[in-house]
């Protein structure tokens, strides 16, 4: 049998709350498609997507994995993500790379939480998305119902493009449905031609119409419904069908242009060296090839990353060379990073936001403190958005999403470490950021207060919005030896991100050298560290700082009988409320709320509304600490 020739690339996702199948789904779609000849199970622990140990014994994805399959002269590469809200950093990352999606409902559990989250998103950011309702074949499984809820809930710009005959019953069949009157109505609702087709005659036709749904699906404004299930193998063929139809693959690119890709996976290979997974947007990737990351830090900032691509591995296809639209995994790069881009350094869909919960990790055996931090340094290196730093008494500090990140780094920890590890209860992260300008130096000789042989001047100043940590040299560069102007730089960088004057860490902030002396051959690049520390907190108490917390933008969808009582709430919160609407069955508010009163209000919604309301959030800024 001949391969067929590959014309066009389509890199997809598979998004959907928890447990609703998507893991099983991308098998299936493997499965059907022979890219695999034996399908994975969840429950057996044998997936392609699932590489983790915790993962498979867990039944969820955290990380995201990527697989292919062919489609006639398509390719498709399918992300699996994340559904866990704890992880949705993870689902933002693939997110960024991909040319379309695929949202996944069960018909059992129906509309989630997660699931309003995850099309909000998808819809922000303009990505071409197909719902797939699963389960169909399982007992309790609605099918009507469920679209008027997908309608009501989620968006009412829907075509369904299947029917399904005895849903909830293992004899559950799904057929391939003409588009009619209701999908034209709907589609006039976003596409003038239809309208005016509808209006002025002659009615569209049923291929006029699946043209529309296109054009409309790419441009992220309809959606293409279709049921099916996972398990079952029901409605798989229409769904692959439609995945090739109404997604729109990867846009032309010049190949000859300068490489631009993004980084958005890591993982450990069979010896233990980094492998990470990227999106290429322009120009070409080969094997040997010398290349320089682009990597922002937790506070905005940006480091080049000097590296050489020793290995390449297009996915889905031979050969070491990968252009425009491709999805590749590297080797040799040691210090590889999820995030880390190249060419330009612009974020291409969404910026994403920093964890806002801290917690403190400390090992059951007290010899294992130094291992504990090692370990997690190492799984730090996989995720740019876990930060660990060195607390006190031999602990490790570590910043969060959610509380069940803390139960898989504890598993991972005891699996892959064989490190107990136990964390302290999660507290909101804030950071400082300075008032004024501040300067401080201290002299060796005579003045000094230390006794060390080392001079240091610093200069602190404000620093624009999303600058970061920024350092720079009034001083003859060459004034100090190279490791000791090294000594004064990390030590900047490291005392900033520790903690200021109110103990959390400094950003946005420009540090200056303006002395420098040292007294050869006595001084060590240790007593320039140790005056650098002392002279930065100094010039920072003079400069003054000002503590900000974490805001969410924030939508809460409630009954209308219950208005008074969550506005209320969220009004003895701080909340600052922006639009308030109403329809006829639920009130839609929304606004602002610090992370501290989201973390008090996402868990008294469910009692103020009698189970009904639906909250979503998302880190949108900081805004200074009302005391």
């Amino acid at each position: 049998m001949q391969t067929p020739q590959v014309r066009t690339t389509l890199n997809i996702g598979i998004l959907a709350h928890v447990d609703a199948g998507k893991t099983s789904l991308t098998e299936r779609l493997l499965f059907d498609t022979g890219a695999i000849s034996r399908l994975g199970s969840v429950d057996g622990g044998d997936t392609r997507t699932d590489t983790g140990a915790i993962e498979r014994r867990r039944g969820i994805t955290i990380r995201s994995a990527v697989a292919a399959f062919t489609v006639g002269d398509t390719q498709i590469n399918l992300v699996d993500t994340p559904g866990h809200s704890d992880f949705i950093a993870e689902v933002e990352r693939a997110l960024d790379v991909l040319d379309g999606a695929v949202l996944l409902i069960s018909a059992v559990e129906g509309v989630q939480a997660q699931t309003r989250v995850l099309l909000k998103t998808l819809r922000r950011l303009g990505l071409p998305t197909l719902v797939f309702v699963n389960k169909v074949d399982r007992a309790g499984a609605r099918t009507g119902p469920l679209l008027d809820d997908i309608r009501r809930r989620l968006t009412p710009y829907v075509v369904p493009l299947s029917r399904v005959g005895h849903a909830g019953t293992a004899r559950a069949l799904v057929t391939s449905g003409e588009l009619d009157d209701a999908a034209a109505r709907t589609l006039a609702e976003v596409d003038d031609t239809v309208l005016a087709a509808l209006v002025d005659g002659p009615p569209p036709t049923p291929a006029a119409l699946r043209r529309a749904l296109a054009a409309r699906t790419a441009e992220g404004r309809a959606h293409p419904v279709l049921f099916g299930s996972a398990l079952g193998g029901q409605g798989v063929r229409q769904l692959v069908d439609a995945i090739v139809e109404f997604l729109p693959p990867a846009s032309e690119a010049d190949a000859s242009a300068p490489p631009v890709a993004t980084v958005f996976a890591v993982r450990r290979g069979p010896a233990g060296e980094r492998v990470g997974s990227l999106r290429v947007y322009d120009g070409e990737l080969r094997a040997r090839q010398k290349v320089t990351f682009l990597r922002r830090d937790a506070d905005g900032g940006t480091e080049s990353v000097p590296a050489r691509l020793t290995g390449l591995r297009v996915v889905g296809a031979e050969g070491d060379v990968a252009g425009p639209g491709r999805i590749v995994e590297v080797r040799g790069v040691a210090g590889i990073r999820v995030g880390d881009r190249l060419g330009r350094a612009d974020e291409r869909r969404s910026r994403f936001a920093p964890p806002t919960l801290e917690t403190v990790a400390r090992s059951v055996r007290p010899g294992q403190s130094a291992a504990l931090r090692a370990a997690l340094l190492d799984l730090a290196d996989q995720d740019p958005l876990l930060h660990v730093r060195p607390a006190a008494a031999g602990a490790t500090g570590l910043l969060l999403y959610g509380e069940v990140q803390k139960e898989v780094l504890g598993a991972t920890l005891a699996e892959k470490f064989g490190i107990e590890a136990v964390f302290e209860p999660s507290r909101i992260r804030c950071v400082e950021r300075p008032v004024g300008i501040g300067e401080d130096v201290e002299e060796m000789g005579h003045r000094s207060t230390t006794g060390l042989p080392a001079t240091v001047g610093l200069r602190v100043a404000p620093g624009a919005p999303g600058s970061g940590r920024v350092f720079s040299y009034e001083t003859e560069l060459g004034a100090l030896p190279r490791a000791f102007h090294q000594a004064v730089e990390d030590t900047v960088r490291v005392t900033l991100a520790a903690d200021g004057p109110h103990g959390w860490p400094v950003t946005d902030c420009h540090v200056t050298l303006i002395r420098s002396g040292f007294d050869a051959p006595v001084s060590v690049a240790a007593d320039v560290r140790t005056v650098t520390a002392l002279v930065l907190r100094r010039a920072l108490e003079r400069a003054r700082t000002r503590v900000f917390e974490p805001v969410h933008s924030f939508e809460a969808e409630i009954p209308l009988n219950t208005l008074a009582a969550v506005s209320a709430r969220l009004a003895a919160l701080g909340a600052e409320f922006g639009r308030i609407t109403g329809g006829d069955t639920f009130w839609l508010i929304a606004g602002e709320l610090t992370a501290r009163g989201v973390r008090e209000m996402e868990p008294a919604l469910p009692g103020l509304t009698h189970g009904e309301g639906v909250w979503w959030s998302r880190v949108t800024g900081d805004r200074p600490v009302r005391r």
